[in-house]
């Protein structure tokens, strides 16, 4: 089964400075059908001006996935990290027992997309983490996140994996998964159809009970997009 979220069903809020669409409740949005998917807990989509940005807060047991779209993040947190984070990069932080962090657009001029994600952890506490890296632009699949850290990716403390999706025109691949999984797919640029179901940017889809995906870009523009395994 394929359950399509469209994008404009999405939560909205706009602070003039900061414009997020909210796939989950968050904040003053709340919609009881939409508290999350399995671990997945937030998908915000974040337009942030020039010059502005989140000041400094605090989290706790939250896994929390910043990519970068547009732009570049100015990071500053509590562990001691102080780095810009172009377009292209996974930023992964484990609040663990407590992490204070600020996040600005480094640009005087130029606008700041990103998607920041957040995933309940299967465990509470622990030191926290800050991990960033760029995986490049390789066609296909991509893993980013998984449980171990196994071949660069970044680890997280769930059973969860995050793989980025890069698809030219006119390309497609066949994704196993298990049946047993909760598979969730975010599409961030351009279209992708999911067993000849299409999404479109901000558009999202639960894949449940299903043991084979085909994931096809019939457009003429490339297509990425974010999937998430997950318990």
């Amino acid at each position: 089964m394929i359950d399509i979220r469209l994008a404009a069903d999405r939560g909205h809020a706009n602070f003039g400075w900061l414009d997020s669409k909210h796939t989950f409740s968050f904040g003053s949005y709340h919609d009881p059908k939409y508290m999350g998917y399995s671990a997945l807990r937030v998908i915000n989509d974040d337009e942030i001006e020039p010059g502005a940005g989140f000041g400094t807060h605090g989290h706790k047991d939250m896994e929390i996935i910043s990519f970068v779209t547009q732009g570049v993040i100015a990071h500053k947190d509590s562990m001691g990290n102080v780095i810009n984070m172009p377009a292209g990069e996974f930023q992964l932080m484990s609040a663990g027992t407590g992490v204070t962090h600020s996040e600005y657009n480094a640009s005087q001029s130029e606008p700041l997309h990103l998607l920041q994600i957040w995933i309940v952890p299967n465990s509470k506490g622990g030191t926290p983490s800050y991990q960033q890296k760029n995986f490049g632009e390789h066609q296909g699949l991509t893993q980013i996140v998984t449980p171990t850290g196994e071949n660069g990716t970044l680890a997280i403390k769930q059973d969860a994996r995050l793989n980025q999706v890069l698809l030219a025109p006119g390309t497609s691949i066949r994704v196993d998964i298990d049946k047993q999984r909760h598979i969730y797919l975010h599409q961030v640029d351009g279209t992708l159809d999911v067993n000849q179901q299409r999404l479109h940017p901000g558009d999202g889809a639960q894949v449940t009970q299903l043991d084979t995906l085909l994931l096809a870009n019939n457009s003429k523009v490339p297509s990425v997009a974010l999937m998430f395994d997950l318990p």
